[in-house]
């Protein structure tokens, strides 16, 4: 039998157990003349009488009860595990693995994490903290936060914060020893206090723009980090300038605490997405985890 007659058959059962094609037909959705042309061809096909027509009920013929008997428990089977799936689609629970850089995790996740956990309780979400542009596929994570521009085609994404942007600090100690730059170029004067990124093994160098024009400067310094809070920390007690997010500075700003330089280069970016395979597995507890953090919900 050609896969295609599956609907055929099952138009042939819920007939047979309506005994009857208007009751048949309004299970399935479909006209009764239109139910009525699909037994008559798969009859056609088989050259067999499979229904007995009356007009008071319908019934199957030897042959028909024959093929009935051996398809029916295989397509309830098949009933069955369709619905477990979308039983499963449908379910609160299961576990996810979200790989994220940490500021990303304390700054937008967190804020966000103790609505989720109170509404879902079941679904287990482990945090993995790591600047590394982390292959999910590979590594079996479930998806990742990543800043706009690093997104790749092979995944889809909805943003969970708005643009974003960089800022340049440094302490009042600091600066009570050291001019406040004026230019990006001007850093190269200074003891900035520098970032390896974990993908490429390179010092991240600090990306600028004015009014269309880009600045790339390789800065330099004493201390080399693995981790934007250290540098954030080693900036507040004065040894050096630091390039960083502004939610992870604003604090600091507006205590006074460390002091902003270059506002007028530092532009905005696209700000943090929340990636994952376009064909993903884990559906019910990713959408779940999805909604609450997108941008609509309440961003720090």
């Amino acid at each position: 039998m050609a896969r295609e007659n599956l609907n055929d058959l099952t138009a042939l059962v819920a007939v047979a157990r309506a005994k009857s094609f208007t009751k048949a037909a309004a299970k399935l959705g479909v006209s009764q003349s239109a139910l009525s042309h699909t037994i008559r061809l798969l009859e056609e096909r088989l050259d067999l009488r499979l229904l007995t027509r009356t007009t008071r009920s319908v019934t199957p013929t030897t042959a028909g009860q024959q093929l009935i008997s051996g398809i029916a428990p295989h397509l309830d089977q098949i009933e069955n595990q369709l619905t477990s799936l979308g039983e499963l689609r449908n379910q609160e629970s299961g576990n996810l693995r979200i790989t994220m850089p940490d500021d990303a995790l304390a700054y937008v996740v967190l804020p966000k994490i103790k609505e989720f956990v109170q509404k879902y309780p079941k679904i287990n979400v482990e945090f993995v903290a790591d600047l590394k542009l982390i292959d999910i596929f590979s590594e079996d994570f479930d998806g990742a936060i990543r800043l706009g521009e690093n997104i790749t085609k092979e995944m889809t994404s909805v943003p969970i914060t708005p643009d974003i942007r960089f800022v340049v600090a440094g302490s009042p100690e600091y600066f009570s020893k050291n001019s406040k730059p004026k230019h990006p170029k001007d850093l190269l004067n200074h003891n900035c206090l520098t970032l390896r990124l974990p993908t490429h093994g390179r010092i991240y160098a600090w990306e600028f723009e004015k009014k269309g024009k880009d600045i790339t400067v390789k800065v330099e310094g004493s201390l080399i980090f693995n981790s934007i809070f250290p540098i954030r920390d080693a900036c507040l007690e004065g040894l050096g300038l630091a390039h960083m997010p502004e939610m992870v500075a604003r604090k600091y700003i507006q205590e006074g605490r460390l002091l902003q330089v270059l506002e007028d280069w530092c532009p905005y970016w696209s700000g943090y997405h929340l990636c994952f395979p376009r064909h993903h597995e884990n559906v019910a507890p990713l959408s779940l985890f999805i909604d609450e953090m997108r941008l609509h919900k309440s961003t720090p």
